[in-house]
């Protein structure tokens, strides 16, 4: 299953994709990592769908990448007594803790730690930025809001709030629950929405305490504001742009999507972007020129992956969707443009033996023109270090361990091996050369790189790099 392209492609499942078949020809069309939406999918149909994605890894004998994505607090006003009410601009209406049905004049918000944190001046934005209004007067029970942006507002719709934070935890009790079915399962990558603070990170470190990989959905200012401290600490970010450009002015994501594809990049942590990448494809075969623009300048850009949402899950067209992607990315990584767009964003490598190695690796490798990369990992810290430098040649992560090779099915141009541990220096090579022949990325008398740490399973020791020679015994 050698792809023939560096990004990665993260497909979301849902009603469109539940069948067995389906997820089979998604994964044949270009998906690397599956996405389990926890907004919609309750935890028997997450172990259903996990089963599946196992099943089909053992077919095709390829890892494979789970996430699973925390819904995070959902913000909505409560009911009204006609179902909804229309505002005007100018029109004032108060939030307040009573449960009563609301009217023209007041709803109920039912989330106290809101009412408390607002103040005058901060926006509220309802139903996705449909809706605005301002505060105009706060106290620890009520706000009076004026509208600046007239329409709907109905039963239960959201609320997003770009000015005000929340002295509330990224997860709720729901989220909780999942987190725990999801570990209980060997999930791979948890995703955790609606991130405000390095410490909303932290609390699902600790409870995952290793079992699965943690990442970090960027989709508020407040996340913004603190973005540098939030990346540190997770294992990987997404470029959320759907709810990112509804709590900010929408002119401000590209430049943002750039921001945190460079410094995640700089960091060492691969970085998704999602949301709206192939929109149009939900209800059609074919995506707009616009769409395929978008893409590309994800991939141009060197992000680690690309996700689809609806277009996979909901879609008429998933397979279709998860193709076009497949067909764009390698188009674009094709161009001459590529490379000079990937190198002209090469930071130096941090001053480390094992950051050193890997960027001798990059340069030797580069130098060469050899044929592939071959990194022995047990952590999967040696084939991130060598990912970060974005090389020209695949990087082949050979691993002991099933779930660093699953965890790496979202690291750019990693193309992630189980196999048992190496014994010693002479068989790290001469199996090395022996998988690049068979994966399809090298053939007799090609020249391989090999990297790896001394002593062997230590996580960080990455100091040794041999030029091997391929052949046909390998």
């Amino acid at each position: 299953m050698r792809r023939h392209r560096r990004v990665k492609i993260l497909a979301t499942l849902g009603p469109a994709s539940q069948d067995p078949a389906v997820v089979e020809q998604l994964f044949v069309a270009g998906a690397d990592v599956f996405r389990i939406n926890m907004s919609h999918a309750t935890h028997e149909g997450m172990r259903e769908r996990i089963a599946t994605i196992r099943a089909l890894e053992k077919k095709h004998k390829h890892p494979i990448g789970i996430l699973v994505d925390l819904q995070g607090p959902k913000l909505r006003v409560g009911e009204f007594k006609d179902g909804g009410v229309d505002l005007k601009k100018g029109d004032r209406l108060v939030f307040d803790n009573r449960k009563t049905p609301g009217d023209a004049t007041r709803v109920c918000l039912p989330h106290p730690e809101i009412l408390r944190a607002l103040r005058p001046g901060h926006t509220v934005l309802i139903d996705d930025g449909k809706v605005r209004l301002h505060v105009v007067e706060a106290t620890h029970d009520r706000s009076i809001v004026e509208v600046d942006v007239a329409g709907r507002i109905s039963n239960r719709k959201g609320v997003s709030l770009p000015d005000t934070e929340i002295p509330v935890s990224a997860m709720t009790e729901k989220d909780r629950s999942d987190l725990d079915a999801a570990l209980a399962e060997g999930v791979d990558w948890i995703a955790v929405s609606f991130v405000q603070r390095a410490d909303d990170i932290a609390e699902v470190k600790k409870i995952a305490a290793g079992r699965a990989l943690v990442l970090a959905k960027i989709e508020k200012p407040q996340a913004i504001a603190r973005l540098e401290e939030i990346v540190e600490i997770s294992d990987a970010i997404m470029v959320a742009r759907g709810d990112l450009g509804v709590e900010m002015p929408v002119e401000k994501v590209p430049g943002l999507q750039k921001r945190m594809n460079r410094l995640a990049r700089r960091l060492g942590k691969p970085v998704v972007v999602a949301t709206q990448m192939l929109e149009s494809m939900i209800q059609s075969p074919v995506p707009t020129r616009a769409e395929v623009s978008d893409v590309a300048t994800a991939v141009y850009e060197g992000a680690d992956a690309i996700m689809l949402s609806a277009e996979s899950a909901a879609g008429q067209y998933p397979i279709d969707a998860v193709a076009t992607m497949n067909r764009i990315a390698v188009e674009v990584e094709a161009d001459d443009i590529y490379r000079s767009i990937i190198n002209a964003q090469r930071s130096a490598p941090e001053p480390t033996g094992a950051d050193a190695i890997a960027g001798a690796a990059r340069d030797v490798a580069d130098t060469l023109d050899l044929k592939a990369i071959c990194a022995w990992t047990f952590s999967g810290s040696t084939a991130l270090r060598v990912a970060r430098e974005r090389a020209k040649p695949p990087v082949i992560a050979l691993t002991p361990n099933t779930d660093t090779a699953r965890r790496l099915s979202l690291v750019w141009g990693v193309h992630a091996i189980v196999t048992k541990d190496t014994a010693d220096v002479d068989d790290m090579s001469k199996r090395a050369c022996k998988f690049a022949n068979r994966e399809g990325f090298s053939k007799e008398g090609d020249r391989i790189l090999v990297i790896a740490g001394l002593p062997f399973r230590t996580p960080g020791a990455t100091n040794m790099l041999r030029i091997a020679f391929t052949s046909s015994e390998s």
